[in-house]
């Protein structure tokens, strides 16, 4: 089974990241879990036409009792992708991270990778602040591999050595391990280069490069990922690609 944690900068794509890949592992006949892990818990519209799932933190609210069924706080998306959201507190009360915590709780319970066996689990998490619940895909054996969301923006690259620092201070306890970067162009001076001079910083290889292209939006507009709603941009074939690469890179024996 691959997991791997996406992280990243608020507002970077992490989501639009993590569903494209969720897509294309799907469409290369993987099965698939997409767990958003962020309180707006809007990381799988794009698999669901649209629509959101209830989350995890909405139905422990709306009812008495903790769910006894996945299909509570789940939903079937493109490619039969599993998609569950996390959810958060109520704006303004209580600790966001919190929500992660407890459905990851409530998903062994539920004994979800038991019940699904998924070829691939995706986790996207909010990268600003990598502490308590946000560090739980991190720090708690969730993820084993952690990807890193940037453009070639200040805060972006900011919150990118944070959360490599962060990675790095887990790496004795045989935790998550960073297999590398994701470029989110977003057109700013010089940003190939300034994404490279991190990546050599960090010691860590950009693995696949995505444009700022109309494909993304217009598809989104209308619930969907490239994958399904432009299968053949340019767009699409990069989280092709980067599929196939991820699984190779996790096949791979460590080196001697």
């Amino acid at each position: 089974m691959l997991k791997i944690a996406i992280y990243g900068k608020g507002g970077i794509g992490k989501s639009t990241m993590t569903a494209n890949l969720a897509a294309a592992f799907a469409t290369q006949g993987k099965r698939v879990i997409q767990i958003g892990c962020d309180p707006k818990a809007d990381s799988t519209m794009t698999l669901l036409g649209g629509h959101a799932v209830t989350s995890v933190m909405d139905y422990l609210r709306e009812h008495d009792e903790e769910p006894t069924e996945l299909a509570q706080i789940s939903a079937q998306g493109f490619g039969q992708v599993l998609c569950l959201e996390t959810g958060g507190p109520t704006p303004g009360l209580g600790c966001a991270g919190r929500g992660i915590i407890t459905t990851f709780q409530l998903l062994q319970d539920l004994r979800l990778f038991e019940v699904v066996k998924p070829d691939v689990v995706l986790y996207d998490v909010l990268g600003d602040v990598v502490c308590g619940g946000f560090a739980a895909p991190i720090r708690e054996g969730y993820a084993e591999h952690v990807l890193i969301v940037t453009s070639g923006e200040k805060m972006a690259l900011y919150a990118a050595r944070n959360i490599s620092q962060a990675v790095a201070n887990f790496a004795d306890r045989a935790y998550a391990s960073v297999l590398g970067i994701i470029l989110n162009k977003r057109n700013v001076p010089d940003e190939r280069q300034k994404v490279e001079a991190f990546a050599r910083s960090a010691k860590l290889d950009i693995l696949a490069e995505i444009p700022r292209s109309d494909d993304i939006s217009h598809c989104e507009d209308r619930g969907m990922t490239v994958i399904e709603g432009a299968k053949d941009s340019p767009c699409a074939q990069i989280f092709q690609d980067l599929a196939r690469r991820l699984c190779t890179l996790t096949s791979e024996p460590p080196h001697a």
